[in-house]
Formats: C-alpha cells, structure tokens, sequence
C-alpha cells in the first residue's frame, strides 16, 4: 500500500510549524492509522498471551486497530480514484471502468477485509498480515517525512577548492548527520527484509484460511465469513507470487506427507480430491483466462 503523496514540510520553518504543516496532511493520518494498528495489535497480543482476550480493553485494542486500518487504506483509495471518478462525472463507461479497476486494486481488497474483521468475532491470526504491512508503512514514513521534518538536512556546502599551488583535491563537505545515519539504516532495514516479510504476510493468510475452515466445522466463525475470504485469497493468489509459492510450498509439504508409505491411504485419497477441486475451482476463477477465451471467440 503506497501512501498519499506528501512532501515533508522542511526548511526553515521553526520545528513547532513544521510539525504543524505536516499534521495538517492525509498522509500523517495515514501514519498515525498505522501507528495505532501497530499499538493496538501489541495490547491485543498481550491478552492472547494470557488467555484473556474477552476483556473489554483486549476488545477495544482489537476493534481499533482494524478501524485505524480501515482508516489507512481508505486513505489511500480515496487519494488515488476520488479525482478519476470527479472527473468522470455522468459519465456511465468511464465509472464503470473506475469501478472494475477498484474491484483489482489490492488497496480495495484489504480495505474491504479489514471492515470484514472489524465487524466479526475477533481472531488474532486476522490481524498479523496487517501489523506486518503497517510496521513498513511506520518505518517508511519516519524515513521519508517525519525525521526529515524534525531534523532537515542542511544544505550541503560547495566543496572548497584547495589552496593555490597545491596538489591537493578540494575540500570533501562533512559527514552524515545523524538523520542521515538513521533514514538509512531504516532503508537498508526495508529492502533487506521486505521479501522475507512478504512471504510471512502470504504463510499467514494461508493460515487464516486454514483457521477459518476449522472455525466452520466446528462452529466458532459463519461460513460466509470463509467464503468472502476464499474469494479474497483467490484473488491474492492471482495478484501475488509471495501467495503462489507459499500455496507451492505448502502443497509439497503435504505431497510429501502422503507419499510417505507410512501414511494412511484415506490421507492420500482426500488429498487427491482436495488438490483436484482446489484445481477446478482455480480454473474457473481465472478470470484472465476467462477473457482470453472470450477474445478468441
């Protein structure tokens, strides 16, 4: 999820004004909604360490943080379709082509899923793949407006030329500031983990299905509630190769199980059927294909 494009207020502004400036964005809303996921998920997480998630602040915590999610990406969908659909006016293809764009726009999905959850019976596994998400949303931010707005680079001075008749080479400007120092520290942090963490992200939204499915047989989540996320899972299966391998990586753990010759044929058979309907149903979801199809036709 990129955030609404803001430039950080730096210069020389006093710190208070500039601090101001930048509170006054959509973007440090979009921060702040990501800083109180984050927040929450932590007092959640600490009631589920103890077993005690029925009380009313674990409650609290929880329904915030998926309403300060909400907040976050309904940010960012407003920025990026309010002016495309102002523009489009009465104009009944043009909306409709904005609506089909949305409905691909992952922004939308995790938007829609996160008031799914917000108005559901909690599960902790829900909010993991969001807090993930959020904590690069956090760092990035820090690093590309907040420590910039309170400790602005200064302007680098022109390199000194050395001193007549020497052979010396001019004068190198100074080190790094500390902003400097952290924002890239930050940076390094992002890009070297952000396809681990991707990959985490895609690992628990398999797992949330597999906890949804246990939930239905044995009555503690709707069934409608699996198959809203069947239909968002698919999707991310298209949109995604984190998903597309971690659904690889799981569907060879379990080949691997059955082909074990101390595993129980009946283990084999139902995996068979659930790989062919898993198959089938793929298939008829492709909505790519589907159009390829009609093209052809």
């Amino acid at each position: 999820m990129a955030p609404p494009t803001t430039q950080a207020p730096a210069g020389p502004m006093p710190l208070p004004q500039r601090l101001i400036a930048l509170a006054q964005t959509l973007q440090f809303g979009w921060f702040i909604g990501h800083l109180t996921l984050l927040l929450a998920t932590l007092r959640y997480t600490i009631s589920f360490i103890k077993f005690n998630t029925a009380t009313t602040a674990a409650q609290v915590s929880y329904r915030l943080g998926f309403f300060a999610c909400a907040v976050t990406y309904g940010i960012v969908v407003y920025k990026a379709y309010r002016a495309r659909i102002k523009q489009a006016g009465n104009n009944r293809m043009a909306l409709q082509q904005h609506l089909m764009a949305m409905t691909g726009d992952e922004n939308v999905q995790y938007l829609v899923m996160a008031l799914i959850w917000l108005l559901t019976s909690p599960i902790y596994l829900a909010l993991l793949p969001f807090t993930i998400y959020s904590t690069f949303h956090f760092l990035t931010y820090l690093r590309t407006a907040l420590i910039p707005t309170i400790m602005p680079a200064p302007a680098t001075p022109a390199a000194f030329p050395a001193p007549s008749g020497s052979a010396g080479s001019p004068t190198q400007p100074p080190r790094k500031a500390g902003a400097n120092v952290v924002s890239d520290t930050i940076s390094k942090f992002v890009k070297s983990h952000y396809d681990t963490s991707m990959a985490v992200v895609a690992n628990l939204e398999l797992a949330l299905w597999c906890r949804l499915l246990l939930g239905c047989l044995i009555f503690m989540n709707s069934w409608i509630l699996l198959i809203i996320y069947t239909v968002f899972l698919r999707i991310r299966v298209a949109q995604s190769p984190f998903v597309r391998q971690a659904l690889a990586t799981a569907e060879g753990l379990v080949d691997g199980y059955v082909a074990d010759p101390r595993a129980p044929p009946a283990a084999r058979n139902v995996w068979a059927s659930v790989k062919d309907g898993a198959k089938k149903f793929a298939a008829y979801t492709d909505f790519d294909q589907s159009r390829t199809q009609r093209k052809a036709q």
